[in-house]
């Protein structure tokens, strides 16, 4: 079931700045306390914030987005409880027309669902703020897309772009293995390839950063909005190479 789209809150106003509470407020024991609202609704605020603030680095980039938020509030599609907040930026409305021509009405009739894209995120947990691109195994065709050029290419493009990611993860849906980007070897970009069938992987390529506590201050120190957007726009080579594109058109290879 697909949640009715309610409209994205207004951005937050002023230094983006995350505090020990809006990720407290997240926790276990909070995160189905309708109380805790408004302090959910304060954190969405900042991602949606940054996510905007993103655009047009990204788009200078050659990454054109559209950035959305995820409800703030315990609702049935979020299974009564916010342990999650993040914004999402995924393919504009133009390329999103274009995809839907190369798929077929059938195939692209869910398109405008955000986790049937490949998308990036920055989204907090109670634990940690990440910084991420992702492709949703409902997002098979960008990733058949990424596998197929993969395919084509051999890894070595690849992973040219991934170790430019130093701090970065890649992950392979709920499994406990992680794959550093940094010097990552070809021999495990090529275990990780063989394990990841998309449609029924997800993937992931993360970093995460501590979620401020006591005395240790705001995420990344001072302004955190700057640092996130240079952390989001490193993705940009990636994006642009995995997802389908005019540019990256492999999908029926």
């Amino acid at each position: 079931m697909t949640p009715t789209r309610t409209p994205d809150p207004a951005p937050h106003a002023g230094p983006v700045l995350f505090e020990e509470g809006d990720f407290h407020a997240l926790s276990e024991g909070l995160c189905r306390d309708r109380q805790y609202d408004d302090r959910r609704l304060l954190a969405r605020r900042k991602l949606l914030a940054l996510g905007k603030g993103a655009l047009a680095p990204l788009a200078a980039a050659g990454v054109r987005l559209e950035c959305r938020t995820s409800l703030h509030h315990p609702s049935p599609f979020n299974g009564g409880r916010v342990r999650r907040l993040w914004a999402y930026l995924s393919r504009a409305k133009a390329d999103k027309t274009r995809l839907r021509r190369v798929l077929g009405r059938d195939l692209a009739k869910d398109l405008d669902s955000a986790y049937r894209n490949a998308y990036l995120c920055v989204a907090i947990e109670p634990e940690a703020l990440e910084v991420s691109l992702r492709i949703h195994p409902d997002a098979w065709y960008d990733g058949q897309n990424l596998a197929k050029r993969t395919a084509a290419d051999g890894v070595r493009p690849l992973l040219e772009i991934l170790r430019e990611l130093d701090g970065f993860r890649l992950r392979l849906h709920d499994w406990k293995g992680e794959w550093p980007c940094g010097g990552l070897p070809p021999e495990r970009l090529e275990d990780f390839l063989s394990h990841w069938t998309p449609g029924e992987h997800a993937l992931a390529v993360e970093r995460r950063f501590p979620a401020p506590a006591g005395d240790r201050g705001p995420v990344l120190e001072a302004d955190a909005a700057p640092h996130l957007t240079a952390e989001l726009v490193r993705l940009a080579p990636l994006y642009r190479y995995g997802a389908w594109s005019a540019e990256s058109d492999f999908l029926f290879a």
